[in-house]
């Protein structure tokens, strides 16, 4: 599925405050290479169904070991590892025994300490991923866990690693030390980067089992469908501290959503959500919701967050119409796609705004082959906009009680018709101010 920068950016996938961002509430990862494929996980959602329901399969079979999963493989162990690769040692007796070892070991001693430290660590690194292949062929595994779990066993299969599985750390040798030291010096190093990097990816994946686990999250039933829908009960932003949920439908026969309510009434919150469920499920990961049924999407695309450019002379209104202009040029090519767009033409006057956005919404309620939310303050464009039976009308009631606004972010039918940007700019002490200047 195709998702470009800009919609990663307005979902939150990756934030430069990262403790906002989708990533960091997923983030379980143990090591630095696996942190690093989570982030090459989340900016690639997949592009088939097979892919995705494999991917589920995968982090599925992570969840049931989480609890199994071994303690021996560690960020440190790994960055030993890496060092050891990297750094100057002087030449290892060839054929290491008692004497040329202690020799060794007295004419080199930081050489001979930075080869025990490496092979210790190297032995618990083997072991650990040993109990890996041992977990992770409990049960019938997917595609992916099985290809790893195969090419894990191929390159611990070496004797001399046979030798390391089987022995006590505390009780090697130096001539132990340094013979395991050449080998895997001379002999191991692309077969030691591989084993880390297949551990990196699994410790990626099984980042996003924890975070499933930790925070009930169910996997969706995805298919591929001529035409795009989504079917979500429950559905919820997952960053907020205490969401509100929403049941969601989108098909062919209701595919655009004309979303209408105050500021701060949920509207964005909202639009987010569902692009955050679809997005999620086209990782392979398990959504927020009770239940969600979509079919494959080929792309998802938003305006949520568009910016002026000062360096270009771009003022925010023309880059609202580029958006949309790049929008309805992608959309036209016949696949499925998902579109998000949140406040048209903020840019420009309110009269300019309602006549460019009917214009827009007629043109894109035609295209049967997306499904749209749109969400807007210009109320008075929605009657007009009734003729057409495929698009539905939502909005997020306000309430106000004793000069307070009262949200109950709540979706109900029909179309908004609060006028309340006096009333915050009063409640927020702003008219006061400027009555005393």
């Amino acid at each position: 599925m195709q998702a470009d920068k800009t919609t990663l950016n307005d979902l939150s996938i990756f934030q430069s405050e990262e403790e906002l961002s989708v990533f960091h509430h997923l983030n379980h990862t143990q090591t630095n290479g696996g942190r690093e494929y989570l982030r090459y996980l989340l900016g690639r959602p997949l592009s088939s169904v097979s892919a995705i329901q494999d991917t589920q399969h995968s982090i599925r079979q992570l969840i049931a070991v989480i609890d199994q999963w071994p303690v021996t493989v560690t960020n440190g162990t790994m960055m030993v590892i890496d060092k050891f690769y990297e750094s100057q040692i002087n030449t290892y007796p060839s054929h290491p025994n008692a004497f040329n070892s202690a020799v060794y070991k007295l004419l080199n001693g930081p050489d001979f300490s930075l080869t025990r430290y490496t092979v210790t660590h190297t032995v618990d690194f083997v072991k650990g991923m040993q109990q890996v292949v041992t977990l992770l062929q409990q049960e019938p595994a997917s595609k992916l866990i099985q290809e790893q779990s195969t090419r894990i066993e191929t390159l611990l299969a070496r004797p001399v690693i046979q030798e390391m599985l089987h022995s006590k750390k505390d009780e090697l040798k130096p001539q132990d030390i340094l013979r395991f030291g050449v080998y895997l010096r001379n002999h191991y190093k692309q077969q030691a980067m591989e084993l880390m990097d297949i551990y990196s990816r699994l410790d990626a994946y099984l980042s996003l089992a924890i975070a499933c686990r930790k925070h009930h999250y169910i996997f969706p039933e995805i298919e591929q469908a001529a035409q795009p829908y989504v079917n979500a009960t429950a559905l919820y932003h997952p960053l907020l501290t205490v969401p509100v949920a929403y049941d969601v439908t989108l098909d062919p026969a209701k595919n655009f959503l004309f979303l209408t309510g105050a500021n701060m009434a949920g509207k964005s919150t909202f639009i987010k959500a569902v692009g955050l469920g679809v997005y999620l499920a086209h990782i392979g990961m398990a959504v927020p919701a009770t239940s969600m049924r979509l079919s494959l999407f080929d792309g998802l695309l938003s305006n949520i967050q568009v910016v002026d450019n000062i360096v270009k002379g771009e003022s925010y209104f023309f880059n609202e119409v580029q958006r949309i202009r790049s929008t309805i040029e992608k959309i036209s090519d016949g696949r499925n796609w998902l579109i998000l767009i949140d406040e048209l033409f903020k840019g420009t006057n309110v009269q300019d705004a309602m006549k460019c956005s009917t214009v827009v919404i007629e043109g894109l309620h035609k295209m049967k082959n997306a499904l749209f939310v749109l969400s807007t303050h210009l109320y008075e464009i929605g009657e007009g906009l009734r003729q057409y039976p495929n698009i539905s009308f939502r909005y997020f009631e306000t309430s106000v009680a004793e000069d307070q606004l009262v949200f109950s972010y709540q979706l109900k039918e029909g179309i908004s018709n609060d006028r309340l940007g006096y009333l915050i700019l009063k409640r927020e002490g702003v008219v006061d101010m400027l009555e005393k200047l």
